[in-house]
């Protein structure tokens, strides 16, 4: 029996119902992992929220929450609760610098680190040098891409262990759902939506669909940008660039519609809603979820050319691929051609859902982590 901890960095609780997807993915992962290898036993330590219980369970598998208002008392309390388990493996969900501290209490157990994104291991957060250093500690850097594997090992040498591990999709949950009473409800029934979900700051890019705004409304009949999402999970605070995407916005009014922070199994029906996906990401997304969801809905998406986005979005076969330093002139030709052609949406669409249910099931995510860990069995 091979023994199992996976340490999330505390943000919020597993299951968590406000986010973020750090937490989403071990939730969906590891009870998948334990299904089908019997011989693994897995623990999830999490962060406690406010009427939860310490100790709970999630498809066979415990989880053991702590209070996490202060991380560094958090990652103790959660390095006490080891003692007793006695991990042969503590995974690290996106914390490189807890690397070294897991290393030096746990000498016996191999320490894997789970990167989701490239944003502890870049300034301002990290120290390249630092980073480099702990990479190289890790017994296994699991990534979610293969632009993120590139991204490591072109920085840091080639010397560090990394595995690649796609996030997933419940394509059940984005399957077979009619929008057409929620959009009657809203008064969009003639409407061509095209759809953003996501955080609102500026490395996802969300100004340069205010920027798209003159064209789209002059060119497509009955267009409407709906933008689904808050500058921070679970909150609908407004930022200074919230209230600048407003204000850009306003000239627009009639053809844009702003929804705050939609809880994730709310989600489902903003795509069975939407004609296309948007995501116009500017900085290093290292995959980007968001495509995956909405090719599992059967929604083309319009993205750009960053980081992990091309290993999900097949260019001109399930969507669009448009330049990531200057997407506005593609983001309007591109969505302008979808919302304009209903025959090319639907196979494009169709395409899409078949290509998630075959590379993106959280199913596949399990067996991914399980081939890493074969490899470590030798």
């Amino acid at each position: 029996m091979v023994r199992v901890a996976f340490v999330t960095p505390g943000a919020y609780p597993v299951p968590s119902p406000k986010g973020g997807s750090v937490e989403r993915v071990v939730e969906k992962t590891v009870p998948r992992i334990a299904r089908a290898a019997p011989d693994v036993e897995a623990r999830i330590y999490a962060r406690i929220g406010r009427g939860q219980k310490a100790r709970v369970a999630i498809g066979g598998v415990r989880i053991d929450r702590v209070p996490a208002a202060d991380k560094r008392r958090y990652r103790e309390r959660v390095m006490r609760l080891l003692r007793d388990f006695r991990p042969h493996i503590i995974q690290i969900e996106n914390r490189p610098l807890w690397v070294p501290v897991f290393k030096r209490r746990f000498p016996r157990a191999r320490i894997w680190l789970n990167l989701h994104s490239t944003t502890f291991i870049t300034p301002p957060y990290a120290n390249p040098a630092k980073v480099g250093r702990y990479l190289r500690m890790a017994d296994r850097v699991l990534v979610n891409s293969r632009f993120l594997r590139r991204f490591i090992l072109n920085r840091h040498g080639r010397s560090i262990r990394i595995s690649i591990v796609y996030p997933g999709v419940e394509a059940e949950r984005f399957t077979g759902r009619d929008g057409d009473a929620e959009r009657a409800r809203r008064g969009w029934t003639d409407r061509r939506i095209a759809l953003y979900v996501g955080r609102l700051i500026p490395k996802k890019g969300v100004h340069h669909l205010m920027a798209c705004l003159p064209d789209w409304s002059r060119n497509i009949p009955g267009f409407l940008l709906v933008v689904v999402g808050s500058a921070f999970y679970g909150s609908r605070r407004k930022t200074a660039y919230v209230r600048r995407l407003r204000r850009k916005a306003r000239p627009w009014r009639k053809y844009v519609h702003f929804e705050p922070y939609v809880s994730h199994h709310q989600i489902p029906v903003w795509y069975a809603m939407a004609d296309v996906a948007v995501v116009p990401s500017a900085g290093r997304e290292a995959f980007g979820l968001v495509n995956a969801e909405a090719m599992a809905a059967g929604v083309p998406v319009v993205a750009t050319r960053a980081g992990g986005i091309p290993e999900i979005v097949s260019d001109g076969r399930t969507g669009y691929l448009v330049d990531a330093a200057n997407p506005v002139p593609g983001l309007k030709e591109k969505v302008r051609r979808l919302l304009t052609d209903d025959a090319l949406r639907r196979e494009m669409g169709e395409r899409g859902r078949e290509r998630v249910r075959k590379r993106f099931s959280w199913e596949r995510t399990a067996a991914m982590w399980l081939e890493a860990l074969r490899k470590e069995q030798g």
